[in-house]
């Protein structure tokens, strides 16, 4: 099985993709870590690092493509990634997590020490220039949620809540293939 979570910054992507991966024995891949290790290697921070993605596209290309062909190419695996969704043509279940620009700032700020007045104003950067990004180099419009199967509200529930709610959708995925080969 092939599962995508996508989500802006904060939303919990991370953690719900981890959720998955573990209770059901899936790889995990996660365009976020990659970019971080990146900004990291070249001495930056994140913002830093968003502008120089924006000013060389090979950045997000190197990453997006390396994601996609672990993707595409793995018959067991959740990918977590802002584009995940729209990169992994052969997913078999797409997620996306959605929580206001507040609450997403708050986790940001106690995950990334900083105040929560920075992380508004560091996230609200972020997500400007990954909308800017996603359009220029994709033709991406990051808020169509039109190719996702769930929409979740992770501002609403917790990780638990919403493991449960992507358990009852993986079942119904699981039952419907079954149905389907045994025809």
């Amino acid at each position: 099985m092939r599962i995508t979570v996508s989500g802006p910054p904060g939303s919990g992507t991370t953690s719900l993709a981890r959720y998955i991966a573990a209770k059901y024995g899936l790889e995990f891949i996660s365009a976020g870590e990659v970019f971080r290790r990146l900004a990291r290697e070249h001495s930056m921070d994140l913002a830093e690092f968003g502008r120089l993605a924006e000013s060389d596209p090979s950045v997000d290309r190197m990453i997006d493509e390396r994601q996609k062909e672990i993707g595409e190419t793995s018959d067991s695996i959740v990918v977590e990634g802002r584009l995940s969704g729209r990169m992994i043509a052969n997913a078999d279940l797409r997620i996306w997590l959605a929580a206001s620009l507040e609450c997403r700032a708050k986790r940001i700020a106690g995950r990334d020490e900083m105040s929560e007045e920075e992380a508004l104003a560091y996230t609200r950067g972020r997500q400007h220039s990954e909308v800017t990004r996603y359009r220029n180099y994709y033709d991406i419009d990051i808020n169509d949620l039109s190719s996702y199967d769930l929409v979740l509200s992770s501002e609403t529930f917790g990780v638990d809540a919403l493991g449960a709610i992507v358990d009852v959708a993986i079942t119904c995925f699981q039952q419907q293939r079954k149905v389907l080969q045994e025809r």
